[in-house]
């Protein structure tokens, strides 16, 4: 088959955009208020930031690294690297994570769909909240409506390829969601609660952090960066050679962070406003929110801009996840960019329709536990195949790649404070011990032993 040119990214920053969209999704805008709010505030932050440069940063670095050196998508990437019959595994575990991710994602983004629609249309009621999410679970062709939705999104901005697609996208996405993450904390901190959320998320008390509150943070700060997965692989499998990769790692790490500390600027003060429970959990998004909103002066604008924000940072992660795929299907089989986009992106809807129907026609196929498809797959997913992911991507680059390998990708500047030197020896040492050690967490095998 005719070998098709690599597209690259047309410049640094919008790939710093994109990896950063990648990575800012609803991990950050959800799921690290809720853990905050969960395992004590400052002090989980904390934890956090100290876990980003044990495990996020590292790990970042080793994917950019191993997707420059190969120019491929997470299979060929290691199989271009050491001619083997057993590392392309780690590619195809990639592949499939991607894919079961975003089958379940996607569901979760047309939620998020749905209620830019409701914000605009009745607005929010007061004592109503449940009762409407609840009914929404319950309507197998609205589940499946929205899910195609989302779907369709993310088909659209792949289809257009990195430079035409996901990074004009990004470069438009981005700014746009963090114009209206600012003004949606400005709005927060100017709320009666405001004091006590600041205190609450920026001053630590480590009285309050428990073991497991640090374990959550390292898992955390794995799981928020887009790892793991083949999605920072592939990203940076079309980086020119001439961008630093420390450089765009650390930009891609402090724009990850600094998110996530406004997400939790703009809700903890509301939270603390209205009497609403800090750790109150996933369910913040679409019950609890909801609810203060219906309770605040010009609410139904707020929440209005509340789930565009939350909408955008769910599609530049899922366009990440399509494009793991998509670019297997190119670099392998030979396929046009338009038809694996087409065929893959009707291919992960399909599979995603059970997690649709799990909270209403489905509802009673229950696995492990009494745990249905859509818990399951997510279990499946960050628990185990994450962890297990990010494991041997680290090993990889820590022990089986050579030094002239790795200093060829990443030592292409001066080498202020010795920065090469100290990644090698987390990548080697300390980050596989770290990621064996949320492995044993999300598997419940430290708390069986505690």
């Amino acid at each position: 088959m005719p070998k098709q040119q690599r597209e690259h990214w047309a410049s640094k920053f919008g790939f710093v955009l994109a990896a950063a969209g990648s990575a800012i999704g609803l991990g950050n805008i959800w799921r690290f208020p809720y853990k905050a709010g969960e395992y004590g505030g400052g002090a989980f932050v904390v934890a956090y930031i100290v876990s980003v440069f044990i495990i996020g940063i590292p790990v970042l670095i080793a994917e950019f690294i191993i997707g420059r050196s190969a120019q491929k998508s997470p299979v060929g990437a290691f199989r271009e690297l050491r001619d083997s019959r057993y590392w392309p595994l780690v590619g195809w575990l990639g592949l499939l994570t991607g894919f079961m991710i975003l089958s379940y994602y996607s569901v979760v983004g047309g939620w998020i769909l749905k209620y830019i629609v409701v914000s605009c249309t009745n607005g929010f009621q007061t004592g109503a909240a449940t009762a409407e999410f609840n009914g929404f679970l319950a309507s197998p062709g609205q589940q499946v409506l929205w899910h195609g939705v989302f779907m369709l999104v993310n088909i659209f901005i792949v289809r257009g390829g990195i430079s035409s697609g996901i990074e004009k996208w990004s470069k438009i996405l981005m700014p746009s969601l963090l114009v209206i993450l600012f003004v949606l904390m400005v709005n927060s901190l100017l709320t009666s609660g405001a004091a006590e959320g600041m205190r609450f998320l920026l001053k630590p008390d480590f009285s309050k952090l428990t073991r497991a509150g640090m374990l959550e943070a390292l898992g955390h700060a794995f799981f928020s960066l887009s790892l793991g997965m083949g999605a920072m692989l592939t990203y940076g499998s079309y980086l020119d050679k001439d961008i630093n990769i420390s450089a765009s790692s650390l930009e891609i790490v402090v724009l990850n962070t600094f998110y996530a500390i406004m997400a939790g600027l703009m809700i903890f003060p509301v939270v603390f406003t209205y009497g609403v429970d800090p750790g109150a959990g996933p369910g913040l998004f679409f019950v609890t929110l909801p609810e203060v909103f219906a309770r605040m002066p010009g609410g139904q604008i707020v929440g209005f801009f509340f789930f565009l924000l939350v909408a955008f940072a769910a599609i530049t992660s899922a366009i990440s996840l399509l494009e793991v795929v998509v670019s297997f299907f190119i670099d392998e089989l030979g396929w046009t960019r338009r038809r694996s986009d087409y065929i893959l992106g009707c291919v992960i809807f399909l599979f995603g329709i059970p997690s649709a129907l799990s909270f209403n026609l489905w509802s009673g196929v229950t696995l492990f536990g009494g745990k249905n498809i859509f818990d399951i797959l997510d279990l499946l997913a960050t628990n185990f195949m994450l962890p297990v992911g990010g494991f041997f991507i680290a090993v990889f680059a820590g022990w089986i790649l050579t030094h002239g390998e790795k200093e060829a990708e990443i030592k292409r500047v001066e080498n202020t404070f010795h920065f090469y030197d100290i990644w090698h020896v987390l990548i080697k040492y300390v980050t596989p011990i770290a990621l064996i050690i949320v492995l044993l967490y999300t598997t419940g095998i430290i708390r069986f032993l505690e």
